[in-house]
């Protein structure tokens, strides 16, 4: 069956000359996120989009307020988004059939980057990083987990939960109350020295590199260093997924049971299905998008799965909290 590409328009698409016509599609869209969305043409010149390359077998259509201004550095940033407040719950919102996020990935890589001390020299509390100084280092046999705060998971757990609900709570404050509110999972970069062309919204970067060597985490480390903290990330939003009485009609997709082709350690550009150390480019995104397109789709047609689906090749390798 032939398969259409996602229709994306921005908020002044809506208020143009030659509006799109909505009622065209058989569903319809709101998406906003970070840079993995982001429609900013030094972004689309720098690495893909996500949107880009999400297929369905029916006409969808999506806005993305990702637009063409900065994407998305924290979930807090999603009530200083007027436009996409305004179009989800704001007087005259249009009814969408569902919403599109991708949020929480630039929180992670913050509280990774955040350091062990202030410039003063005084100790940033462990509640507050995601990473631990070599002085306080649990023992070798527990792994890579020994670098990692359990204490600042915490915190960023509760605050992303806190946003997470603030965001359904005015998705159901609208005409779009209960409808599905859709988000991934982030796949696992590879730490490494390849920043950004035209900068991000938290710097050119490297991001991880620089932030695991500064706490001093042996290289032979790093690549599982970031699974841990991506991999937690994953649980985090798939039970907020699973927990239907505190985040109702939330569907997020697992990332991380897609197949990609890691970047070389060490490589300073493009590598494997990434652009530079947290952007995909193409492939990466087209192997991402298609999986997803399908556990999209399921929720939409009212089909979607009871229990996630891990394992397949392609398409198939999409997996959906119901």
């Amino acid at each position: 069956m032939p398969m259409d590409h996602l229709a994306c328009f921005t908020p002044a698409d809506l208020t143009g000359r030659t509006p799109p016509d909505l009622g065209a599609f058989r569903w319809r869209l709101l998406a906003q996120g970070d840079s993995w969305f982001s429609n900013s043409r030094d972004k689309l010149n720098a690495h893909a989009n996500l949107l880009q390359e999400l297929v369905f077998r029916s006409p969808v259509a999506a806005i993305n307020c990702a637009g063409t201004g900065n994407a998305l550095s924290h979930m807090v940033d999603l009530e200083s988004s007027p436009e996409f407040v305004r179009l989800l719950s704001g007087p005259g919102a249009p009814l969408w059939d569902g919403v599109l996020l991708s949020v929480g990935g630039n929180d992670l890589i913050a509280a990774a980057r955040t350091p062990a001390h202030h410039g003063s020299g005084e100790p940033i509390p462990l509640q507050l990083r995601l990473l631990r100084h070599q002085t306080e280092w649990g023992p070798p046999s527990a792994g890579v987990a020994r670098y990692f705060s359990e204490p600042g998971w915490v915190t960023y757990s509760d605050y992303l939960r806190a946003n997470v609900k603030h965001l359904l709570s005015l998705r159901d404050q609208g005409p779009s109350a209960g409808k599905p509110v859709f988000m991934h999972c982030y796949a696992v970069p590879m730490p490494r020295p390849a920043g950004a062309e035209n900068g991000t919204d938290l710097g050119a970067g490297p991001w991880l590199y620089p932030a695991l060597k500064a706490y001093g985490v042996p290289a032979a480390d790093w690549a599982a260093v970031s699974r841990l903290m991506v991999f937690h990330l994953a649980l985090l939003l798939k039970g907020m997924a699973a927990d239907k009485e505190n985040f109702p009609s939330l569907f997020v997709f697992d990332s991380t049971a897609v197949p990609l082709a890691l970047a070389t350690p060490g490589s300073t550009g493009i590598s494997g299905d990434w652009h530079n150390e947290i952007h995909l480019n193409h492939s990466g995104c087209f192997k991402i998008a298609r999986a997803w397109s399908e556990a999209i789709e399921l929720v939409l047609e009212g089909k979607h799965l009871i229990q996630p689906t891990t394992g397949r090749k392609g398409r198939g390798s999409s997996s959906s909290n119901s």
